[in-house]
């Protein structure tokens, strides 16, 4: 018998609907039910074959020592080291959906040192492999351009296995910047005095992180800049603004000796160092009015520091003691001259201004008078047929009008007034406050373009810098070139982190952005606090301050404490000319010519270790001095990290000898004692 054919052809579709038709309405829901169950699987198949098919991360640009890789759970980008594949830093993107990120498709595939994306209707990422910043680093360039004017580009870097230090100056410093805390807010230098939770005087577009990375955001874009302790760091660009958000990111392999910036002085450090970090500055705090009661009070202060033999030093004026002197038009100049140096002898005067005038002082009233208010002063921008109005903020509680730094006429005539003031009064320094800020974006008024960020700091540095040495400025960003002494922010009279805690930490922030010659705040700070007057919190301030560029004191020793102290506080004086300066001028030369700051963390002898990264409370001078005070009220020992395995330090109290790279624990330093410890 031969067997029956098979039909191999689809079923006729009157067959397979009559048999439907005949179904029962059991089997119909059978079926049904089994042809959307044959669907989800079939939809969870295809979602686990591209899960499984897709790797979590993809690499998006190779350079020779390491590669950014997109990582599609969390939206980030991440830098890695090769070969070995060390994260080194991972970059949360807030600019696009994150929760839906899609792979990667490159669009600048014609050129291997790029790689570009967009995510329509949000914004475009670009990355592009950039020349070495220096010899043994790897740079790649990040731009991001929104494609909305509502669109906020947002980079989040994480603090997960990374120290990071740099940015910018804080109420409460830290080090690392880990543990700061800071709201979303214009990366600008500000006065901490009047906007504590601001960013401070000194800051740089400019972050260092312990696994050898560098980032420097454009200084050309506007930005924002948030902290959150021990999660991350935010760069943001403004709202409806439409501006790109562009930075670069440098990877070391010889860090840190090439992670810090290069930085080139104008002129030799010796010709304007040396004068200023001899002598200590004596504030002036004695009796005001007139410029008879600021002779009497300067005179009874010469008086009592010979009488001390503390007999070397400057002696320094506020801005209200120095505007009042300065208006004593009757003396003729020379005579003033000669009155001022006489008491003064031996020693030097420093005098304080700054690019504000009160509206009801007789030069903004004299400028008014002569029609040249709004060339001189800062002015809003007139509208449609309008004129130039003064722009009016507060200074010290006045309400002032503010230098214009982009008029050449106006900087020539206050940089003249400067001059004639210092001759007059026979200054040997000059001290310049309120440098920092931008009065525009605390009006919310457009600046000039000239202005906008921190141009207006950057325009006036450059400008005092050419009254010659002798110049401290109350703020820097991206004038560290420049031979200027930077005057560090207010303390609080406390052992807190806005305190006697903050000290260290601020050291090092300001020397890490090449600010490396400045005067820290008066010993035993000069902000209010609870510890007003406290002989120990003195005693603490006044080791530390031995081992900086100078030494300054708001209240004399003889006032607050013993007489101990006052022999201690002309031993630190010596010790300072004798054991530091030669260390500054020395060291001042390599950070000329190499870039490396003079007063260095522990971490720079120990780079690939984890304890050095978080130690605040010590520094370095140079490779060759390690400081390491008490900042902890009562205590009379501390733990001493020795940087440097292979090293050995010698303990100049006790002449005893220790590795490096080790942890004295619970070490001796009682309160007449600092541990320093030489190489």
């Amino acid at each position: 018998t031969m067997p029956l054919s098979r039909h191999t052809g689809q079923l006729p579709e009157s067959t397979w609907t009559l048999g439907f038709r005949e179904m029962t309405e059991p089997w119909k829901g059978a079926v049904g039910c089994l042809g959307v169950a044959v669907f989800f699987a079939m939809t969870i198949g295809i979602i686990s074959w591209q899960a499984l098919e897709q790797s979590p991360e993809e690499w998006v640009l190779r350079g020779r020592d390491s590669g950014m890789l997109w990582e599609r759970r969390r939206g980030a980008l991440v830098l890695q080291a090769l070969p070995a594949g060390r994260p080194v830093v991972a970059i949360a993107v807030g600019s696009v959906p994150a929760a839906e990120p899609p792979p990667p498709r490159d669009h600048c595939w014609h050129d291997g040192g790029q790689f570009c994306y967009t995510w329509e209707e949000d914004a475009e990422l670009r990355l592009s492999l950039e020349p070495p910043a220096a010899p043994g680093t790897e740079c790649y360039g990040v731009r991001w351009t929104p494609l909305r004017p509502d669109v906020t580009l947002k980079d989040c870097f994480s603090m997960a296995n990374v120290s990071w230090y740099g940015g910018p100056s804080i109420r409460a410093q830290r080090w690392p910047l880990n543990g700061a805390e800071s709201s979303a807010q214009p990366f600008v230098s500000g006065d901490l005095s009047t906007n504590p939770d601001g960013f401070g005087p000194v800051l740089d577009r400019y972050f260092l992180g312990s696994t050898g990375v560098t980032v420097t955001v454009s200084p050309d874009v506007p930005l924002l800049l948030s902290l959150e302790s021990n999660r991350h760091f935010c760069l943001e660009t403004p709202a409806g603004r439409e501006e790109p958000l562009q930075y670069l990111l440098c990877l070391s392999t010889d860090c840190p000796s090439t992670c810090p910036k290069h930085l080139v002085l104008s002129q030799t450090v010796t010709t304007w160092l040396f004068p200023h970090c001899r002598s200590p500055i004596w504030q002036y705090h004695g009796p005001e009015g007139s410029a008879a009661k600021i002779k009497r009070g300067l005179r009874s202060l010469v008086r009592r520091l010979k009488r001390h033999r503390l007999q070397e030093g400057v002696v320094a004026l506020g801005e209200r003691d120095t505007a009042i002197l300065a208006a004593a038009d009757h003396v003729p100049l020379e005579r003033r001259k000669r009155q001022v140096l006489a008491l003064m002898e031996p020693l030097q005067l420093s005098i304080t201004m700054s690019p504000y005038a009160s509206i009801t002082s007789p030069i903004f009233l004299q400028s008014l008078y002569r029609g040249e208010a709004t060339g001189y002063w800062l002015s809003r921008q007139p509208r449609p047929r309008g004129s130039l109005i003064p722009l009016l903020t507060t200074w010290k509680g006045q309400l002032c009008a503010r230098l214009n730094v982009t008029s050449e006429a106006a900087l020539g005539w206050y940089l003249t007034r400067a001059q004639h003031l210092r001759e007059a009064l026979g200054a040997t320094y000059m001290v310049f406050e309120g440098v920092e800020g931008n009065s525009f974006l605390e009006q919310d008024v457009p600046p000039p373009t000239k202005l906008a960020g921190d141009g207006y700091t950057r325009v006036l540095a450059a400008a005092l810098a050419t009254l010659g040495n002798g110049t401290i400025v109350s703020a820097g960003t991206r004038s560290s070139h420049l031979p200027l002494f930077i005057q560090m922010s207010p303390l609080r009279s406390d052992w807190s982190h806005a305190g006697l805690k903050g000290l260290i930490p601020s050291v090092l922030h300001y020397s890490l952005l090449g600010y490396n010659f400045f005067i820290p705040d008066t010993v035993g700070g000069s902000l209010a606090g609870d510890s007003m007057g406290d002989p120990e919190l003195f005693v603490r301030w006044l080791q530390i301050v031995t081992f900086l560029p100078v030494m300054a004191f708001g209240s004399p020793p003889w006032l607050c404490c013993d007489s101990w102290v006052l022999n201690l506080t002309r031993q630190c004086i010596q010790r300072h000319r004798d054991f530091v300066v030669p260390l500054l001028l020395k060291y001042s030369e390599e950070w000329q010519s190499l870039g490396h700051p003079i007063f260095r963390p522990a971490w720079w002898l120990s780079p690939t270790d984890p304890t050095a990264f978080t130690v605040e409370d010590e520094f370095l001078i140079g490779d060759e001095a390690l400081i390491a005070p008490i900042t902890e009220k009562g205590q009379t020992w501390r733990d001493v990290f020795l940087p440097g395995e292979g090293h050995l330090w010698l303990d100049t109290n006790t002449a005893h000898v220790f590795d490096g790279g080790t942890i004295l624990r619970n070490y001796s330093a009682s309160l007449a004692e600092v541990p320093v410890f030489v190489k």
